[in-house]
């Protein structure tokens, strides 16, 4: 009897596990994506001036690299 109670349960479970399951695709709209569109780094946090994101990517990378940060 046990046995059957915990086999109905974890059928249950299952069944219901299966049925619950969402659509997880954007929606498209006359051949294109329906959805917000997606602002650019520079655009963000630089106020859409390129260069100065280029520069500070450069800097970045300039002062994680150790051959520039040790003394020869």
């Amino acid at each position: 009897m046990k046995q059957m109670r915990l086999l109905m349960t974890t059928l249950i479970a299952v069944t219901l596990g299966g049925c619950l399951e969402v659509e997880q695709y954007p929606g498209w709209r006359n051949g294109e994506y329906n959805g917000k569109p997606d602002n650019l780094p520079h655009q963000v946090h630089f106020h859409n001036d390129r260069l100065a994101w280029n520069a500070a990517i450069t800097n970045r990378n300039h002062l994680q690299n150790e051959y520039e940060r040790t003394k020869p």
